[in-house]
């Protein structure tokens, strides 16, 4: 009889190094693919995250039948942060950028006829959004800090800095992946999407 013999497979060691060989291209490869995807797809969502904003300012306006303002402010990574307040005018107290007793996310505004669930103040931080290096973003007029709503979800023009645009430009290594985009805010308070780099009769073309 034949001894019993065992063989024990493994790697040998030019085999283990050539896999780790390939591991390590993939990786290469693949972490800043990731990498881009994740930022490209948070660039993509900055511009609902402040249509958002400017939409609950309007919707707050009308269904309280009062003041609504969205107001924005500068983080620590160039985003903008934004506030959504409102305010119920009395005579001789309208609401204004300067007047009227305007509600804050720890206090509801004086007059809030609703006792019983007062309006606080909504706040939003930009912290998630990437930073103003990789999405830039620009207001116009410039200068402007948000836009004032009237109770019919109007805006206030009587506002000096009200915001009619807000634009979102991407880095030249994200531009592959991301179109700029602005926000548009017409009069009538409604917000529109459209690109500032095309011109008409382009459909997608900012309005002049």
């Amino acid at each position: 009889m034949h001894p019993l013999t065992h063989r024990y497979a493994g790697f040998t060691l030019v085999e283990l190094m050539v896999a780790i060989a390939v591991m390590g291209t993939l990786l290469a490869v693949g972490i800043p693919n990731m990498t881009t995807w994740v930022v490209a797809n948070k660039a993509r969502a900055a511009s609902e995250f402040y249509a958002e904003g400017l939409a609950m300012a309007r919707r707050e306006a009308i269904t309280r039948n009062a003041a609504s303002r969205l107001v924005l402010s500068p983080n620590a990574n160039g985003q903008l942060d934004w506030q959504v307040d409102v305010c119920f005018p009395v005579p001789g107290a309208p609401c204004g950028a300067d007047s009227g007793s305007w509600s804050s996310v720890a206090a509801a505004a004086d007059n809030d006829p609703n006792a019983d669930s007062p309006y606080k103040s909504v706040f939003r931080a930009a912290t998630a959004l990437p930073s103003a290096d990789v999405l830039a973003p620009t207001v116009q007029p410039q200068g402007s800090t948000g836009v004032y709503f009237t109770a019919l979800g109007w805006v206030d023009t009587g506002d000096a800095g009200r915001l009619a645009r807000l634009q979102l430009t991407p880095s030249a290594d994200l531009r592959d992946a991301v179109q700029p985009v602005a926000l548009v805010v017409t009069l009538a308070g409604i917000v529109s999407k459209c690109n500032p780099v095309v011109a008409a009769p382009d459909t997608r073309a900012c309005p002049p």
